[in-house]
């Protein structure tokens, strides 16, 4: 049987959390709901798990059908960017189902290729000119590097004398502005306004009006070259996961925030639009990482991502977390009662907190990885990292519960932490230098290592309770794992995390100064570096996971300090 003071400090650790789970979970606003009715037009692609364009493995009519079916009652238009690779049943399904279709033809390096795409799409709208009610040869070709824009517009001036429906070419609206001549060219504007992707990244909050003074500016360029030229934003949209951008942060509430807001922005000027996208996709993992596959409003399962209408929730399952995290908690509680049943109060309640920490960490872990897993070897990652984790936090208990209770430090335990804090640091500095030297696509990876950073604090703390000092032999890591292990590499390690630190700003800071717009807003390096450093340090993700490096890095350079102290 539990004591009294093994129960009191169980009730308060689980109100404590249940409270915290509750209060940061509750549903947010998330604006204006988008009015009864359909949507105007969504990009749809119909990539299933498993199914990719760059491996070749294209969709089934039946998949094709299933989504036409659900998407049917919720826009008037698709968007399609290919009028091949398994989607040639598109226009007839579409019908089925009442749809429009804005087909695309896919452009890109070969030339083949596109001649038998723009072949196709020409085939598609002469065919199904009731669905089909206009087309867009190209998209982001310019923006990709693919082809020079003489050639490009070689193709649209070969569809158009093809077909009867408007021509366009859809591309980022400062490729507009690059090459004025295109909008003599097509018969509608088609420009992407991603704001989280500008090379000035926009908030959220100030994203609708980014949208309205992106859409003047290119109405005024239109004026000069073809007055009262139509204009289709063809792309706008927001992440639902994934790395921040500056004050650009991807969420499922921030993804509600935008859309709507959008849509009331559309309705308010009469801005014809298209939402990317129907569906996440997860083949885009591959190539733009967590954030590429998660830009839909329906999720790779065909679940709604968030309501159109009233609050949005970030973390729709918090409860079952809470319950997983509960339930571990409570079985390394059971292990490690006993062991404490006689220490002091402090000393108990420190070390429950400790357990619940790390199954917090664990269960978030475990939930974000999996849900941004993708393919099997993304899969087996998350799994390796689940278990690391879990190896870790019990190596962690155990040690801090031998702090706690007054035991002696153990060379087995001391050498598997040693062993296991620096298998973690390998993946930290990897992850790290992979950040500074390209991160555009790669995610902050602060839930796998929250359990490593948190077991130095929560060891200090244990530490600190039992010597009532905090100074530099406590910091230490050998201290910490509760033998005299010390290493040459020590200072290494340190040196290579702090410098991973620098590193990193510098790389994110060098990321936005490297972009076109960016240059063309701010020339002149000493211009542009404070405006770059400001989205640099306000990354939360990237402030978060410098902390994280920090923190692991503390106890090593105290124990390089110790030694030359000795």
């Amino acid at each position: 049987m539990p004591s009294i003071r093994v129960l009191l400090c169980l009730i308060f650790i689980f109100l404590v959390h249940g409270s915290f789970a509750w209060l940061n979970n509750q549903p947010q606003d998330a604006g204006t709901d988008v009015p009864s009715g359909k949507l105007m037009s969504l990009s749809f692609a119909p990539f299933r798990e498993g199914f990719s364009p760059l491996e070749e493995k294209f969709p089934l009519p039946e998949h094709i059908d299933e989504d036409l079916r659900l998407l049917a009652d919720k826009t008037e238009t698709i968007r399609t960017y290919s009028s091949l690779g398994g989607q040639q049943p598109t226009p007839k399904l579409a019908r089925k189902y009442s749809l429009k279709m804005i087909q695309g033809a896919w452009l890109g390096y070969g030339y083949k290729d596109n001649s038998n795409e723009v072949n196709a799409l020409i085939k598609s709208a002469n065919e199904h000119p009731d669905v089909v009610k206009r087309v867009i040869v190209g998209n982001e070709v310019l923006l990709r590097g693919d082809m020079d824009v003489d050639r490009l517009i070689g193709y649209i001036r070969e569809v158009k004398k093809a077909v009867k429906q408007p021509v366009s070419y859809a591309d980022v609206w400062s490729m507009y502005m690059k090459y004025p001549k295109l909008i003599n060219e097509v018969d509608f504007i088609t420009i992407h306004i991603l704001p989280y992707w500008e090379d000035e990244p926009i908030s959220v909050e100030n994203a609708s009006q980014h949208l309205e003074k992106i859409v003047k500016q290119v109405e005024d360029e239109a004026r000069g070259v073809a007055p009262g030229k139509p204009i289709l934003i063809g792309e706008s949209g927001w992440p639902s996961a994934g790395r921040q951008r500056g004050m650009a942060i991807p969420g499922v509430v921030n993804e509600a925030k935008f859309i709507r807001g959008m849509i009331q922005v559309a309705n308010r000027h009469g801005f014809d639009y298209n939402i990317v996208e129907a569906f996440n996709q997860p083949w885009k993992s591959e190539l733009e990482g967590v954030v590429g596959a998660n830009w839909g409003l329906f999720s790779a399962d065909r679940e709604p991502v968030f309501p159109l209408t009233g609050p949005v929730n970030e973390t729709p399952n918090w409860t079952i977390r809470f319950a997983v995290a509960t339930l571990i908690w409570l079985l390394a509680i059971v292990k490690y009662s006993k062991k404490l049943e006689h220490v002091s109060l402090i000393r108990m309640l420190a070390f429950f907190t400790l357990a619940q920490v790390f199954s917090v960490c664990l269960v978030t872990l475990a939930d974000f990885l999996w849900y941004t897993s993708y393919s099997n070897w993304q899969r087996l990652y998350t799994a390796a990292l689940v278990v690391a984790n879990t190896a870790l936090g019990a190596l962690l208990l155990e040690r801090g519960s031998d702090i706690l209770s007054d035991k002696p430090g153990r060379t087995k335990l001391a050498n598997s932490l040693r062993t296991g804090y620096l298998l973690f640091i390998l993946l930290a500095l990897y992850k790290t230098y992979g950040l500074a030297m390209n991160g555009r696509y790669l995610s902050f990876p602060i839930e796998q290592f929250t359990i490593p950073a948190f077991g130095v604090i929560g060891l200090i703390a244990c530490l600190w309770l039992r010597e009532h000092k905090l100074n530099g032999r406590v910091l230490a890591f050998d201290s910490l794992i509760g033998w005299s292990l010390q290493s040459s590499r020590d200072r290494f390690v340190a040196f290579l995390l702090s410098f991973g630190t620098i590193a990193l700003i510098l790389g994110e800071t060098k990321a936005f100064m490297d972009g076109r717009d960016f240059i063309q807003a701010h020339p002149g390096f000493s211009e542009g570096l404070p405006f770059a450093l400001s989205y640099t340090l306000h990354n939360q993700q990237l402030l978060s996971w410098l902390t994280c490096l920090v923190t692991l890095s503390l106890p090593f350079w105290t124990n390089s300090r110790s030694k030359q102290d000795a």
